[in-house]
């Protein structure tokens, strides 16, 4: 229902800009007012004054028919019908901007140096096949990986773009949901070979596991996903998943991994099949240097086109 008012409110949209009854001014006052949250931001950012800034977003709303802001003191909250049109008045902001440079003949090539931040699985596993995509397609983009389990401070310009597993709160990023991914647990073919198969948690008791820390909190994480393992369970851990990953494929017991990375890896099969995926985002955030870079908008894009599935993981040509 959301998503057909969405559309709906595009075409409105799209319906006034074609009879010139909403101007490109008026939509960028609601743009900057929306990523600012106050008008006095967005009208110090726009250099306009406030009750003229204000005039632009009301226009906005009068024109569309709709309420795009909440005011709530000082600050503007975005609707849900205004959340909807935040997405699209950015990508038009994006192409406006463009098409001013490239009419003063300043319109910027696609080169140079973009940084992505990455957990180190995602970073060894899944970002190579990506990367094989980027430089196809801008061969003069210059990629830097960033390989950490810590977020990189995007406002400080450790990363211009990052790829995480938790939603993004720094509320001058922009960040994209790319999709809902999963992992499991697996062992190797020799160990399963060896100890047997388990499927149930309760076949688990009799098994060891490869952990990620030895906090507390992962094992009662662990216990809430149906697994009562003890720290007796766990005569092995590595902080680092590319180090887990490979004591599990070389047989030294059973592990968690995100099934993409499973897939990828061969001689290792799912074990504890009774047990549910654990299921978790995979976001793309970036700072605001998106909307003005063009060879950051162009890596940020290649990323959510090639994340978005599993299957979207396999190298150029490859039919697998």
């Amino acid at each position: 229902m959301q998503d057909a008012r969405g559309n709906a409110i595009i075409r409105s949209l799209l319906m006034h800009l074609r009879m010139d009854r909403l101007d490109w001014n008026q939509l960028r006052a609601f743009l900057e007012t929306a990523e600012a949250g106050s008008l006095s931001a967005a009208a110090r950012k726009l250099g306009l004054t406030q009750p003229t800034l204000s005039r632009q977003v009301a226009a906005v709303e009068q024109r569309l028919g709709v309420t795009l802001f909440e005011r709530v003191g000082k600050a503007m909250v975005l609707t849900s019908t205004g959340l909807d049109l935040l997405e699209h008045a950015r990508i038009m902001g994006s192409a406006a901007e463009e098409l001013a440079l490239a009419a003063t003949g300043r319109s910027q090539a696609v080169e140079g140096l973009v940084s992505i931040s990455a957990s180190d699985a995602v970073a060894a596993y899944l970002l190579p096949r990506v990367i094989h995509h980027i430089r196809r397609a801008a061969p003069r983009i210059v990629v830097e990986v960033v390989s950490s389990n810590a977020l990189s401070d995007l406002r400080r310009r450790e990363a211009d773009i990052a790829i995480r597993h938790v939603s993004p709160s720094e509320p001058d990023l922009i960040a994209r949901l790319i999709r809902e991914a999963t992992a499991s647990f697996y062992a190797s073919e020799a160990w399963v070979a060896e100890h047997g198969h388990p499927h149930t948690a309760d076949e688990a008791m009799a098994h060891d596991f490869i952990g990620s820390d030895r906090s507390d909190r992962f094992l009662e994480y662990l216990r809430g996903h149906g697994l009562p393992l003890t720290t007796d369970h766990f005569p092995l851990y590595s902080e680092n998943s590319v180090t887990a990953w490979e004591l599990v494929r070389q047989g030294l017991g059973i592990g968690a991994m995100m099934d993409d990375v499973a897939r990828l890896t061969p001689g290792v099969v799912r074990v504890l099949e009774a047990l549910a995926p654990v299921r978790f985002p995979v976001w793309l955030v970036t700072h605001r240097e998106l909307r003005t870079a063009r060879r950051i908008r162009v890596v940020f894009d290649l990323l959510a086109e090639h994340l978005a599935t599993p299957r979207a993981q396999n190298l150029p040509g490859s039919s697998v």
